[in-house]
């Protein structure tokens, strides 16, 4: 779903892709790698935004001890 809100948004990569000289295995295997980095910018934006937020601490569960 996500994949078929991008195309249709017409981001210019995805529209690129369509538009390139390739076999339909080609152009599968380059949209799962954009696929796959796009995941990983996400999980690594992710860990990066806790890691500002005051360190490990967000990983932890809040308690009422302190």
């Amino acid at each position: 779903m996500k994949r078929d809100t991008k195309i249709e948004y017409g981001s210019s990569i995805y529209e690129r892709i369509k538009d390139a000289r390739m076999t339909d295995s080609e152009r599968q295997v380059a949209l799962n790698a954009l696929r796959q980095a796009d995941l990983f910018v996400d999980a690594v934006m992710w860990i990066a935004k806790k890691i500002g937020w005051g360190g490990a601490r967000p990983f932890l569960k809040p308690s009422l001890k302190h």
